[in-house]
């Protein structure tokens, strides 16, 4: 791939853009050992003070780390959010440049339980739509996704193919604005057999498990979330 020096873009960061875009399609895996700094010069037609300072930007903004003596690997990246802010998981891929999808895993009508009954302002015993989804960054399992929804306001999800952001999904199609976050309950856990089987980690990895309420525009409850994140793969911000 050559580099457009007539670009007003510099080099090198035309040069980090694309060894970025190469470990969001998985030409580099995380782990992977990037080319030399004189094969990156040669594969791009650039000197080696542009290849230099590329990589040294991807290392100081966590994408790639240098080894003494063993060359610049791919690290795991990262997908950032602010806890205080309503983001689809879709949202945040996108704006960290990776790619998402998803797999459900359950969809089913179920009864509330008192504390899910309680926080969606419906009676205990009624019935509350679970949806179970696998969220991938990129082509891995990044969440396990468990939302509580009232079935009577939220049925019509029951024949929503759900691969994508259903937060695009309500205010696309039903103008159903899920802006406002409730109580949100933050903390850290580990795998059990079950999640690490649908996630693809071992058991005992270190897990985000984020509790939370969504309202819409009209301070109406949408969902109760229980969300297990993997640990390495994600930071929230304050």
């Amino acid at each position: 791939m050559m580099l457009n020096s007539e670009q007003a873009e510099p080099l090198y960061i035309q040069l980090k853009k694309a060894v970025q875009s190469a470990i969001a399609n998985g030409t580099f895996n995380p782990g992977d050992k990037i080319p030399t700094e004189i094969e990156l010069s040669a594969n791009y037609n650039v000197s080696r003070i542009t290849v230099r300072k590329a990589i040294e930007e991807l290392v100081s903004e966590g994408y790639l780390t240098k080894r003494q003596g063993k060359g610049t690997f791919v690290n795991a990246h990262k997908i950032g959010r602010k806890i205080e802010h309503i983001i689809s998981f879709t949202a945040a891929c996108r704006a960290n440049g990776l790619s998402s999808h998803s797999a459900i895993t359950e969809r089913k009508k179920i009864k509330a339980d008192q504390e899910t009954a309680e926080r969606l302002q419906i009676q205990q015993g009624e019935p509350v739509l679970y949806i179970q989804r696998k969220r991938y960054a990129g082509e891995r399992p990044l969440m396990l996704e468990n939302n509580y929804y009232p079935f009577e306001r939220f049925s019509f999800l029951m024949e929503e193919s759900l691969e994508g952001s259903v937060y695009e999904l309500l205010r696309d199609r039903y103008q159903i604005d899920p802006n406002q976050p409730g109580e949100t309950v933050l903390q850290i856990t580990l795998a059990d057999e079950q999640q690490a089987k649908l996630l693809e980690i071992p058991i005992g990895q270190p897990l985000f498990y984020m509790n939370t309420i969504i309202y819409d525009q009209h301070s109406q409850p949408v969902h109760v979330g229980k969300q297990y994140i993997i640990g390495d793969r994600y930071q929230f911000t304050l």
